[in-house]
């Protein structure tokens, strides 16, 4: 199990960079992905937004270019969020895209722009249902619990089933069953598995799978456990024109440095308005977030490992692939950058961006990088990456004691 692990996760592994899409019939309400919920809309109030939603002619394709551009290397999907609607055309209920407002298969045009633009594929399944009349009483009544579980059945048959290869099935929110096995999410897990031998899943079906998923937060999970950040742009999943404070360039980039120096990934989330554009927001800091890799992706993209030897600088931090260390410098000191507490001997420093030597003297106890220039080199966000080429396994060492010697 550990070898065909290895074997579907490798891709994975190495991408570093994905895009989530969050898209609904709550894009229209413009209030939150929870709105219905939130603001207890009733069931068929709510519906009405099945016919009234009209996206202008693929707009995926619009989603995949810019996650290219930005650098991105997969793409996961709403194709049923917690309301119930299903973005495909699906035999299990009326309540999709194909039956209503668009008119058409969603999801086909999203798989179809993944592939036009070199992306793998994700598709997220949300377990919750607020529509579904099953979708609550699956938890006190035994009937109610086998008909909800046939319905995830064959949404999940025909998502693994009708669009060729699929990459990742992300599931979310297993409420209301307590169990993996009142879910029944190791049979369905193996049925996945039989429809799409690649693929690889993440822990929400209440068992652990592939990879874990931290919510609003980079954080490393154990040692030797994959995992991937999925962090919103501005607060909400969904579309919400009210919700302003988006992260800059800046932040995406320390996000990026987080996952990367924890053998992790970063699934950044963009919310279309109701038509699928994106909004412009996105694209003012994903396009020069795509720029900025294209001169500094080496220690982001492919294998990396663990930078839990390296320890915390004032003016940056470290990422690590081997016997090279990567000081992300996001605080430019001027002419001279000095590290103390490096363990291990520094070959080569240079600039990852330009590939230019960088002069230093290094003593047992501290690196002085020399003659740099007074300004930060990285004119796109402030954020440098240095390259040492060291002797040995990276290492640093000074905790908060000092003593002179």
């Amino acid at each position: 199990m550990s070898d065909d692990r290895d074997r579907r996760m490798k891709w994975w592994r190495q991408a570093r960079f994905g895009m989530f899409v969050h898209w609904g019939l709550y894009a229209q309400l413009g209030r939150h992905e929870w709105v219905m919920n939130r603001e207890r809309i009733p069931i068929k109030e709510y519906e009405k937004l099945a016919d009234t939603w009209k996206p202008k002619e693929r707009p995926a394709r619009e989603w995949a270019k810019l996650a290219k551009q930005a650098g991105m290397k997969y793409m996961v999907m709403t194709t049923k969020h917690h309301e119930g609607f299903c973005l495909w055309d699906t035999e299990q209920t009326d309540y999709n895209a194909a039956k209503h407002g668009p008119g058409r298969d969603l999801v086909r045009e999203y798989v179809e722009a993944c592939r036009e633009f070199g992306l793998k594929i994700g598709f997220y399944y949300s377990l919750m249902d607020w529509h579904h009349p099953d979708g609550a009483k699956c938890a006190k009544d035994e009937d109610a619990r086998k008909r909800f579980i046939e319905f995830t059945d064959g949404c999940v048959r025909e998502l693994c089933s009708n669009y060729g290869k699929i990459d990742i099935l992300w599931y979310d929110v297993s409420w209301p069953l307590s169990s993996p096995e009142l879910w029944e999410s190791a049979r369905r897990n193996a049925m996945v598995r039989e429809l799409q031998p690649d693929i690889i899943i993440n822990n929400r079906s209440q068992l652990p799978e592939d990879f874990g998923t931290p919510e609003e937060h980079v954080t490393a999970e154990g040692k030797g456990r994959d995992w991937e950040a999925c962090m919103t742009f501005n607060g909400s999943w969904g579309y919400m024109p009210s919700a302003i404070d988006w992260r800059s360039v800046r932040e995406v980039i320390g996000m990026l440095r987080t996952a990367a120096g924890g053998q992790g990934n970063l699934l950044l989330n963009i919310g279309p308005a109701p038509d699928g554009s994106v909004p412009e927001e996105a694209y003012e800091r994903l396009i020069p977030v795509g720029k900025w890799l294209e001169k500094n992706g080496e220690p982001v993209y492919g294998k990396v490992d663990r930078a839990d030897g390296m320890e915390w600088v004032p003016t940056g931090q470290w990422t690590r692939k081997g016997n090279t260390a990567y000081f992300w410098c996001n605080r430019w000191p001027g002419n001279e950058l000095a590290i103390g507490g490096l363990k291990m001997k520094v070959q080569e420093a240079s600039f990852v961006a330009t590939g230019e030597g960088i002069e230093f003297d290094q003593t047992e106890n501290r690196l002085v990088m020399k003659n740099l220039p007074e300004e930060s080199p990285d004119d796109i966000a402030g954020v440098t990456i240095i390259k040492l080429e060291c002797e040995s396994e990276p290492r640093q060492v000074l905790g908060a004691g000092y003593v002179v010697l």
